[in-house]
């Protein structure tokens, strides 16, 4: 039996619409996984990948292919109440970051490959890669848009303003999570190792409070989760202000063994094989870094005008 036709047989025991609704997300699904599918199959032939940032690009694309297709076979199967959390909520916040990370790899790839790949097929499988990619990222902003339009108990938590700075700090630290794969960057000085202590120790509290809203325990907290949230952004202000001011310090100030000059990394002076060199890949983190700080920031004073000013 094939899966259409498995499909057309569980949705016509259905009422029509939820049948209708069920088809669409099926319809969905599957783009999703042929377009993430196809993106790291054509990029994997080519062998344009064995980079840090490619390797990122390649994580993205085979991490929603794989949870994409356990979510299809979950519900296919209907087990969608083994899951512990609301399932919609589940489906939207996952769609909401698959959109940010495919997105994230569609400009990021072509950005470092398709200028240095010479022109014939691998150019040519570089470029049909980042569309599906693209197209990836159609598909789970789509599914995102579908499901906060559908009548139903959902309050699209990261549609909200603290859902958007929730998810907007994971997605900046997963970002630059992708920048520091590159390990040489930070394990040669204690300093440099904090920092990425500090961007792991926001992502998980982050990723925490997520889980803790997603799954309905943020009442069983001992304080008010308006005030847990607010006490993580303040410590997640200090952390990435430390990291910040370390970051720079070790890695451009010659005081500190840095190297403030991009001419004097000689891995820029290979500009054929290396589009993003190491000097740019620290520039980017600490960019990053700094975005990041904003964000927490703002969340910060979201938090604070909650806390203290709401009546």
């Amino acid at each position: 039996m094939t899966v259409t036709s498995l499909i057309i047989r569980l949705t016509m025991s259905l009422p029509s619409g939820l049948a209708s609704a069920t088809i669409k997300g099926y319809f969905l699904r599957l783009l999703q996984l042929l377009s993430t599918c196809l993106a790291f199959s054509l990029v994997a032939t080519t062998g344009t990948w064995r980079e840090t940032i490619g390797n990122w690009s390649m994580f993205i694309w085979c991490f929603c292919f794989v949870v994409t297709l356990l979510t299809f076979i979950v519900e296919l199967c209907g087990l969608q109440f083994l899951w512990p959390f609301s399932w919609d909520d589940f489906l939207i916040n996952y769609a909401s970051y698959s959109t940010l990370l495919c997105l994230s790899a569609s400009i990021i790839y072509p950005t470092m490959y398709i200028q240095i790949v010479p022109r014939g097929s691998s150019w040519n499988h570089a470029i049909a890669a980042t569309a599906f990619s693209c197209l990836a990222s159609v598909t789970y902003a789509t599914e995102v848009a579908w499901i906060c339009a559908r009548p139903s108990h959902i309050t699209c938590y990261v549609l909200r303003m603290p859902g958007l700075l929730k998810g907007l700090e994971n997605f900046v630290a997963c970002v630059i999570f992708g920048f520091i794969s590159n390990t040489s960057l930070y394990l040669h000085q204690p300093a440099l190792v904090w920092c990425v202590a500090a961007y792991s120790i926001c992502l998980f509290l982050g990723a925490v409070a997520l889980l803790l809203y997603l799954g309905g325990y943020s009442n069983k907290l001992p304080i008010c989760f308006p005030i847990f949230l607010l006490g993580l952004a303040l410590l997640s202000i200090f952390l990435y202000a430390s990291a910040l001011v370390l970051w720079l310090l070790y890695q451009f100030d010659e005081n500190f063994g840095g190297q403030p000059q991009r001419s004097s990394d000689v891995s820029c002076h290979h500009q054929l094989t290396h589009l993003v060199c190491t000097w740019d890949q620290r520039l980017v983190v600490a960019i990053l870094t700094a975005v990041n700080l904003l964000i927490y920031m703002a969340d910060l004073v979201y938090w604070a005008r909650w806390v203290f000013v709401r009546d």
